[in-house]
């Protein structure tokens, strides 16, 4: 259930004056606790100021939080939206339902938004195929109000939209495969095309993607009785300017590994491998609400990846849209076939900047955990772009190197590339490798985030989808127009 019912405002009045049961401050190492019910606790030694603590006390009808920020020195967006995130789980926790931020001198605007952020992602539960029960009802914020000392209402409203598109992908990637199949996509993109006059959308099924000489795509969605989506939208905001951006999102809406099939063990989270998809259509969703002055062209391929009499066989050999040929050894490495055909009909689309999400490799894995996700492309400003993005928003990404000698590694003995070296080293490297053939010499940035998209570990994304990657993608349109 999304937080979509929480009013959000900013306010420069007293934080007494905000209508809130519940007034959260945040406090930094060595400054003032701010009011004295809370200045006694800490003086006491009850309430702490170092990162991650939060005490509570009454004090005039109101419930005061305090919420410790750390050294200011050290301190970061990031930090606040933890922060946030551990207040309002105090709160619901108390039976908040009016939230009030009283915002410490010198927050900035993006501080501010990881505020409102962090608020709303932790309001984030995934109920719908719960019986509910009577006898514990929810406690659920109902309002939050941040009260600053000069206007932030622009930071506040922006984050507001930002982090419900989060949820929203959340809510793509939790709902189970027989409800999220490739169809069930296509409509959430045409409900948020209807949404938006300057969004426009396209659905092409199996037919449509044969014809288009998508062999890649059309091989792997070929053992599911499901229709497959090529979905496509085109976003142009008021006044864009700036590259045409491309945003590809790999939207396997359940991979059993085809007839390399995967283990048993864990096979109920490949619903999750669709997770690149919901990211970016939750942020061209967010993108066409702030208005944007960007020209953009997303695409995703949807499909399931199953076994049946019909499915494709190691050994196989398919043409892809832009020609080169690939010998399929393993079919439990779908997801870049679908990519290869989706990143050319992009480019065909007239993307001039390439950005792709997916849950990739196990490798990327191994290799960066849930800290990082993968980032390898082949134009070094675009990366330096895409990393900064990444970075001023916690979606952060770490830079794997392309190389001549990975490049070898996907070459086909009986067809131009194969799609998996078969003695396994540097996974997630020639998976991005294999892409770049298809990227040709547009500037493109893949990220890798099977390790970053669900069960993320931070407070405000624990277990089940992350929504990985959307913030990241709105500031990267926010700053390439």
């Amino acid at each position: 259930m999304l937080a979509d019912g929480m009013e959000i405002e900013a306010s420069t009045a007293a934080p007494a004056d905000a209508g809130a049961d519940t007034i959260v401050y945040g406090v930094f190492a060595g400054e003032d606790a701010g009011p004295p019910a809370l200045a006694a606790l800490v003086a006491s030694g009850e309430a702490k100021r170092t990162v991650g603590t939060v005490t509570h006390t009454h004090d005039d009808g109101l419930r005061l939080l305090l919420v410790g920020l750390g050294p200011r020195e050290d301190f970061d967006a990031e930090t606040a939206r933890v922060a946030a995130t551990n207040a309002a789980k105090r709160a619901v926790g108390l039976g908040a339902r009016a939230l009030c931020w009283a915002v410490p001198a010198g927050f900035d605007a993006r501080s501010v938004g990881a505020l409102v952020e962090g608020t709303v992602l932790a309001s984030y539960r995934f109920d719908r195929y719960r019986t509910p029960d009577d006898d514990e009802p929810e406690s659920t914020l109902e309002s939050l109000t941040v009260c600053t000392e000069r206007d932030q209402s622009e930071a506040v409203a922006r984050a507001s939209v930002i982090a419900h598109a989060v949820n929203a992908a959340r809510v793509l990637q939790d709902t189970p495969a027989n409800d999220m199949t490739p169809t069930d996509l296509a409509e959430r993109a045409r409900a948020i095309a209807a949404e938006h006059k300057c969004l426009t959308v396209s659905v092409e099924g199996r037919d449509q993607i044969e014809a288009r000489g998508m062999g890649a795509f059309a091989a792997v969605a070929q053992g599911s009785a499901q229709e497959p989506a090529l979905i496509t939208l085109h976003y142009e905001g008021p006044k864009a300017s700036g590259p045409v951006l491309g945003f590809v999102g790999k939207a396997v809406t359940f991979d059993s590994g085809g007839i390399s099939i995967k283990p048993s063990a864990s096979m109920e989270e490949m619903k999750f491998d669709m997770s690149g998809g919901a990211a970016v259509l939750e942020a061209v969703a967010a993108i066409a609400s702030l208005e944007l002055p960007v020209k953009l062209v997303a695409v995703l391929g949807a499909t399931e990846n199953l076994l049946s009499d019909r499915s494709v066989k190691p050994g196989d050999v398919v043409r892809t849209m832009n020609g080169l040929t690939v010998e399929i050894n393993n079919t439990d490495a779908e997801g870049r076939l679908v990519l290869a055909d989706c990143l050319q009909h992009a480019i065909n689309e007239g993307a001039e900047r390439l950005v792709d999400l997916a849950t990739l490799t196990g490798a990327i894995i191994t290799a960066l955990g849930s800290t990082y996700a993968g980032l390898l492309s082949n134009d070094d400003p675009w990366a330096e772009q895409v990393a900064e993005a990444g970075a001023a928003t916690g979606e952060l990404v770490w830079r794997l190197p392309l190389h001549a000698e990975y490049k070898k590694a996907v070459k086909g003995d009986y067809a131009d590339l194969n799609n998996a070296p078969a003695r396994g080293k540097a996974g997630a490297i020639t998976a991005a490798e294999f892409l770049a053939r298809f990227a040709g010499a547009t500037p493109w940035a893949h990220l890798d985030i099977a390790g970053t998209a669900w069960d993320l570990g931070r407070p405000y994304a624990e277990t089940g989808g992350s929504g990985f990657g959307v913030r990241l993608l709105v500031e990267l349109a926010s700053n390439s127009g």
